[in-house]
């Protein structure tokens, strides 16, 4: 849990009025060659799917709102993505099958800026081989429910270590 919240909830154990939240930073994601991903697709086994990138342009847009705060700008590009699992084209209905082997994996390039100063500048290989085990906050019928949790993970240690 973030400072931010923490400080809005004792104001509200405390019956404090709350001011108005600060206007969270900006962000840009792009997404560099989607149709050379490894697998961002619900269907296909290679390539993109532009629900799959909006939906992830989604997320990281929550995780900046939440996290990045004023003064900050933070540019993400999306180098590659593998979902989890794997679409079975043997199959007439094409089901994504999940196993452990197939954790989800991500390649971005990111700039975290204050202001004018470069605060970080770093290409991340996100994995999680771990995507079966422990707690998943995401619905199960949510797609995306192991990249989300793998980006929020990112997302903390990453970018809320360093403007913390």
């Amino acid at each position: 849990m973030s400072r931010y919240t923490l400080s809005a909830l004792a104001m509200l154990a405390l019956g404090l009025p709350m001011a108005a939240a600060a206007a969270p930073g900006t962000l840009s994601v792009t997404f560099v060659h989607p149709e050379s991903y490894t697998d961002a697709s619900y269907h296909d086994n290679y390539g993109s799917d532009r629900q799959v990138l909006d939906e992830i342009s989604r997320h990281l847009e929550k995780l900046a709102a939440r996290q990045l705060p004023e003064g900050y700008t933070l540019s993400i590009e999306v180098l590659d993505i593998d979902l989890a699992g794997y679409v079975d084209w043997r199959l007439p209905s094409r089901v994504r099958i999940v196993r452990d082997a197939t954790w989800p994996r991500m390649t971005l390039h990111y700039v975290l800026r204050h202001g004018d100063q470069v605060v970080a500048d770093s290409q991340d290989r996100l994995s999680n081989m771990n995507f079966h085990w422990g707690v998943n906050l995401y619905d199960g019928s949510d797609r995306l429910r192991y990249e989300k949790a793998m980006l929020d993970d990112w997302f903390d240690r990453t970018i809320g270590k360093r403007v913390g």
